[in-house]
């Protein structure tokens, strides 16, 4: 980005400005505040990164300067302006992935073949594809006897933690066998005496999940780490010979980490520098989480295959300038709140705005309390709440977060000069930095209370600070979703009984199963965290919990116990009775070890509504145990909170848990963690840690993939064989000079379809079926059923993709009457396969249209949604209404999208769809152009041709984007 001569005509060379630092050297960058308006500290922080993107993009062709001023003029022009928007970065996942880069590939075929240097093309935005949709579950084995591999590295030679109590006097067993141990004992295990350091999570080996020893490495994992390896080997060598071949990409092997998981924590700059010009981060990606990124101050969302393929070959995305709802935190959290709590909170406050479409972004002094967990897991909810992107500004809190994560300083010291200078970085003590919005929702954090749900269904929620006498009311309520209808003169009754020589009381309410669990929503490192801090903070005040409750703590994978392990607080939930029981679902589905028989005795003599607590996800009643009939969902900490009280029926603002051994009064606030003790906690141990071992991981690769040969060349190796790679048809017959569109003359209807039709109907997706015309296919090359693999696996294969056009079996093509992907041939009359159909229309020189009705292409954006039509020989579709996307999709593969005129459909005009249509599309095409179609039984109508500008109309005369790009090379 280096000022060279033709860029001295940059019509913003004037906004070029230096920044200097402390420890480098001067960098160039555009400052928007040179602009000289003071509209622009009125804007927006994500429409500041969009003018940004505008100014130094601008070109004259796709981006103009009056894009730059209809930004500026966000306040007039929102939800009005179409304005582009060039991302500093792509962000692919293999499924979505391979169809670009086998784009790609043969372009440079088709160049080559015109004679021009193949290397010529190139992804022009860099792109990072992530493998990371290839695994499939192949073999499994007992959760409990083979304990997940936490991620952390191989742990030979690690410092290995203390453990008090009874692992002393076991006998060793693990690891005697791969995969796991046999639930020996562990006589080599330390004993409660010994002290030695917490250590990190990269340096811990994976852990038996009873004894806490060394275990080798899972066997079921890596089984099904070579399957795929296997399965997806052709795959897997054309996306490494991309990354050599191409300059401009880089690809994350397989068994490394997600998509979002490399995004947040390898791949996130919040700052990008090229060419001695520095300017902020921002992803367009095709994977469904990559809003998580806004958390962090990256502007970014998820676009289809084809909207991410321009934007690799130097297109910029289209949307409507965005309405921007500011959605004000105030007040200070419930000190009881978990992370889980405030993100479901404000969750909730933003479905019920109705913010569709929109951008949201943060403000107000609040902010500064949700952890960069906290705003990642925020943002990844947008669908949720129907947002396009949830924007955090960077703030200190950002800053922070990227120190823990072993960010250089250098980077660190440009990163905040530049955000800085520019007025990306928000202070939250500053109200006057407040940008102006087009609405404001107010959510006071205060409002936001901690819940557990029950006595008997999950949707029965119950403020904590309630829960006493919610549960006196369901004691007295008739029997129902709630009530268990217990005389009021019963209701106090206690219940004596011994347990191992000692005697106890249970009551109404009396705690007895206490479970904590890791999986779905209580997987956040922050509330696992607290509820080990809480139990460290309870066993060094001398509280405990009584014996006779069937404790346990089941973590959702490996991963969850190495954390816990490292941060010094699994000892500590041990000892209060929540030892690790084993990774799988366990109380959740009732499968909890019967209760002491004195308990069971005790429950029945007084009838008692005895209660059980969990983490989990599942609680109805009696399902934990049949004697307990009063269950409730709730955080891990507060379940390690009622474990100790040993009842629900507590007011934990005015009663004590218990008594220490002085017998002084211990509440549960003098025991629960702060949010600040839980983030420091979490940075240092868990987030430092995950982020080396990521980098790690990367760094090194897997010996499969670093010891894959792919051949060393600029075009690649086409096998003719292969059924996951084939060049696809998409460059033939290019030539330099385009030919203009001809008009559609005599089109057949392929499909006459109705309101809603999704992309789940038109593009390929999931397992192929046995019967399918891509089975077929796959049959005529001696696969089995079993090798088919998926429409997934296979999209980098025009053949089984085209193939899978429209076959899905809740297809309605009004064409056939009834549901399934099938269609008529008009002119013999017979019902055929579409892919049947279609290839015989192709054969007799019949050009195709589609018929639809309102919303066509909703639904999740699929590239083979547009490429699958154009190949089966589409030219148009007429429709009432499209999807956007979808629609744009179809423009970049050259099929014209048209529409009917208001107030028309094809049950108005009377249309059958067994007509031929004829439709006259002059040499000077123009946006929004009315055009006449004629049928073959003497009606005509009109109909709107939705390009949107005059790039659209250059791509259609080009026959699509891919084209477009290539004769630009030929020219």
């Amino acid at each position: 980005m280096a000022l060279t001569s033709s860029q001295q005509a940059h019509p913003f060379n004037h906004l070029i400005d230096t920044l200097q630092t402390e420890k480098n050297k001067a960098k160039k960058y555009f400052n928007p505040q040179k602009l000289g308006d003071p509209k622009y500290e009125r804007l927006p922080f994500s429409i500041r990164v969009l003018l940004e993107a505008a100014i130094r993009k601008c070109d004259g062709f796709y981006v103009k300067q009056e894009d730059v001023q209809n930004i500026l003029n966000w306040e007039k022009l929102q939800n009005e302006a179409e304005i582009p928007f060039s991302p500093a970065r792509v962000l692919l996942q293999d499924f979505t992935g391979i169809p670009a880069l086998v784009d790609l590939a043969a372009m440079r075929d088709a160049v080559a073949k015109n004679g021009i240097d193949p290397n010529l093309i190139n992804p022009k935005c860099p792109t990072d594809l992530i493998v990371d949709h290839s695994l499939q579950i192949d073999f499994s084995k007992c959760a409990i006897q083979n304990a997940p591999n936490p991620g952390g590295g191989d742990g030979h030679g690690a410092t290995q933690r203390s453990v008090p109590g009874r692992l002393s006097s076991r006998s060793s067993q693990c690891g005697s066998s791969r995969g796991g141990c046999s639930k020996g004992s562990c006589s080599d295990a330390p004993s409660s005496s010994s002290k030695a350091p917490v250590v990190q999570i990269e340096n811990t080996p994976l852990l038996c999940p009873f004894h806490l020893q060394p275990v080798s490495e899972q066997e079921t994992a890596l089984k099904n780490q070579e399957m795929e390896l296997i399965r997806n080997k052709e795959r897997l060598q054309f996306f490494k010979w991309c990354s050599k071949a191409f300059k401009n990409v880089s690809v994350v092997p397989p068994d490394i980490g997600s998509v979002h998981q490399v995004n947040l924590e390898y791949l996130s700059r919040v700052v990008q520098e090229s060419e001695g010009f520095v300017f902020p981060d921002s992803v367009v990606g095709t994977d469904s989480h990559t809003t998580m990124i806004n958390g962090l101050g990256i502007l970014g969302w998820g676009v289809g295959g084809i909207e991410s393929e321009a934007v690799m070959l130097g297109q910029p995305v289209s949307l409507t300038l965005p309405q921007v709802v500011g959605c004000k935190l105030v007040g200070s959290i419930s000190t009881l709140a978990t992370s889980i709590d405030i993100v479901l909170g404000i969750t909730k406050h933003l479905r019920q705005a109705g913010i569709s479409g929109k951008f949201v972004e943060f403000f107000g002094p609040g902010v500064s309390q949700l952890s960069a967990a906290d705003r990642t897991t925020i943002a990844n909810m947008c669908p949720e709440y129907n947002a396009t992107v949830s924007f955090f500004p960077v703030d200190e809190t950002t800053l922070k977060h990227f120190k823990q994560t072993n960010f250089a300083e250098e980077k660190l010291e440009v990163m905040e000069s530049y955000l800085k200078a520019v007025k990306l970085f928000r202070s939250s003590d500053d109200q006057a930095e407040d940008p102006h919005y087009s609405e404001v929702i107010e959510v006071n954090l205060n409002s936001i209370m901690p819940s557990v749900s029950g006595p008997k269904r999950p949707q029965d929620r119950v403020p904590v600070t309630c829960m006493k006498e919610d549960f006196l009311s369901c004691l007295n309520e008739k029997v129902g979703f709630k009530g268990f209808h217990i005389p009021r003169e019963k209701q106090g009754i206690l219940v004596p009984f011994q347990h191992e020589g000692t005697e106890y009381t249970l009551s109404h309410g009396s705690v007895v199963i206490a479970a904590v669990i890791s999986c779905t929503n209580n997987c956040n490192p922050s509330v696992m965290l607290t509820a080990g801090l809480l139990a460290k903070k309870a066993k060094e005040a001398g509280l405990t919990v009584k014996p006779y409750i069937r404790t346990s703590l089941a973590p959702g994978s490996g991963m969850v116990t190495h954390y816990l392990n490292a941060s010094g607080v699994l000892p500590y939930l041990s000892q209060l009775g929540f030892e690790v029981i084993g990774y799988g679902c366990a109380t959740c589905v009732g499968n909890t070890a019967p209760l002491p028989e004195s308990v069971v005795d005790a429950i029945k003599e007084g009838d008692l509504v005895a209660c059980g607590v969990l983490s989990g996800s599942r609680h109805f009643e009696g399902r934990l145990c049949d004697c307990v009939r009063a269950n409730y969902l709730a955080s891990p900490p507060l379940v390690v909170a009622y474990a100790i009280a040993g009842t629900v029926g507590i007011d934990f603002e005015k009663e004590p848990l218990g008594l220490n051994a002085e017998g002084k009064e211990v509440f549960l606030k003098d025991v629960w963690p702060s949010k600040e003790e839980v983030q420091d906690v979490e940075e240092h141990t868990v987030v430092a840690s995950i982020f080396r071992a990521l980098r790690s991981r990367i760094q090194k690769g897997s010996p499969f993939w670093n010891n894959m040969d792919v051949p060393d060349s600029v075009l690649f190796p086409w096998d003719p064989k292969s059924t996951y790679i084939r060049c696809p048809p998409f460059f033939s017959k290019l030539s330099k000079e385009v030919s203009v569109p001809g008009s559609i003359d005599n089109a057949h209807a392929l499909l006459f379809l109705g309101n809603k039709v999704t992309t789940d109907h038109i593009s390929p997706a999931g397992s192929i079926a046995r019967i399918s015309a891509a089975a077929k296919y796959l049959q005529s090359k001696r696969l089995t059923p079993r090798e088919f693999n998926s429409y997934g696996a296979r999209r980098g294969n025009d053949a089984v993709m085209t193939r899978g056009t429209f076959a899905s079996i809740k297809l309605q093509n009004r064409l056939i009457g009834k549901t399934g992907p099938k269609t008529l041939h008009v002119p013999s009359g017979q019902m055929l396969d579409v892919f049947e159909a279609a290839e015989r229309y192709q054969r007799d020189g019949f050009p195709l249209i589609i018929l639809a009705g309102k919303e066509y292409g909703s639904g999740s954006s699929r590239d083979w949604a547009a490429k699958g039509p154009y190949l089966l020989g589409v030219r148009a579709v007429i429709a009432e209404s499209f999807e956007k996307m979808h629609k744009n999709h179809l423009v970049g593969m050259g099929i014209a999208p048209l529409q009917f005129l208001p107030g028309q459909n094809a049950d108005s005009l009377e249309l059958s769809g067994k007509e031929r249509f004829s439709i006259s599309l002059p040499e000077e095409l123009t946006p929004q152009q009315e055009l006449t179609v004629l049928t073959s039984t003497g009606k005509s109508f009109s109909v709107v041709t939705l390009f949107e500008n005059e790039m659209d109309v250059a791509f259609y005369r080009h026959g699509g984007l891919l084209k477009y790009v290539a004769r630009s090379m030929l020219q």
